[in-house]
């Protein structure tokens, strides 16, 4: 995607035309003249476009691949594969200014992240399966709930929402992830055995060499898609992630 900024080469001032006072409105502001372009000039002007998000690591080419957790409408992912890989989302997410609150079974495991992360203010929560409270969401603060619940998780009291994105962490396919995936807005897909890879190509119409694929994979590498778009994705730890939790793997 070309994010290159093409200058405007001119630019005619247009002498804004006398005005009457308008009693009721206040005082006029300063008369300046005004910045047309005209039909030529404005298709030349090229603007970057983007997401705002997570970076999740890069694609097959060496591109940044972002996630945009921070939504004003619910947003829901599902990744099944390790723990390690959503903890790594949900610290790039703190770094972005979300607040993420961990609904886990495992808490030994979310204890080191909570505390590296909570230096100053309270960014990371960690809740007992079943007991996550509100997390008031809003522009300013948006929320990632994580939830580490195994491969058969409850129905969860705290839900997509608008600022609230939910990132299910599966650690094997079982008989409820095709439904989950079929209510998810993006499935993530790591190393899996060869009968769970064709399972979950059915479920999200993946072509048979994608679906080959998915048992092959290498630690750190996970297919981000829909039923429409995939994307497989990079994730490389920066020295802190390395060092608060270790090599990438796919399974703890």
């Amino acid at each position: 995607m070309d994010t290159s900024v093409t200058p405007v080469t001119s630019v005619t001032p247009v002498t804004a035309p006398a005005r009457r006072a308008r009693f009721g409105f206040g005082l006029l502001g300063p008369r300046r003249g005004r910045h047309e372009l005209s039909h030529e000039e404005f298709t030349s002007l090229a603007l970057p476009v983007g997401d705002d998000g997570v970076v999740v690591g890069s694609d097959e080419q060496g591109v940044p691949a972002v996630l945009g957790l921070g939504r004003p409408v619910p947003y829901d992912v599902v990744l099944v594969g390790g723990a390690w890989t959503a903890q790594v989302v949900a610290l790039r997410a703190v770094g972005t200014g979300a607040r993420v609150a961990v609904e886990t079974g495992r808490r030994q495991l979310w204890t080191a992240l909570a505390q590296s992360a909570n230096s100053g203010q309270q960014c990371v929560t960690l809740h007992d399966v079943g007991r996550m409270p509100p997390q008031g969401p809003s522009t300013h603060s948006p929320v990632l709930v994580v939830r580490d619940c195994g491969a058969r998780p409850p129905r969860g009291r705290t839900g997509p929402a608008p600022w609230q994105s939910v990132l299910t962490l599966l650690p094997y396919p079982s008989p409820t992830t095709p439904r989950l995936m079929a209510q998810a807005d993006l499935v993530g897909v790591q190393r899996v055995a060869p009968d769970e890879a064709r399972q979950i190509g059915r479920t999200m119409n993946l072509p048979p060499e994608d679906v080959d694929k998915l048992s092959t994979l290498p630690d750190g590498v996970t297919l981000w898609c829909t039923r429409s778009s995939r994307m497989y994705v990079t994730t490389r730890p920066t020295e802190p992630e390395t060092g608060l939790l270790g090599a990438a793997r796919r399974v703890e």
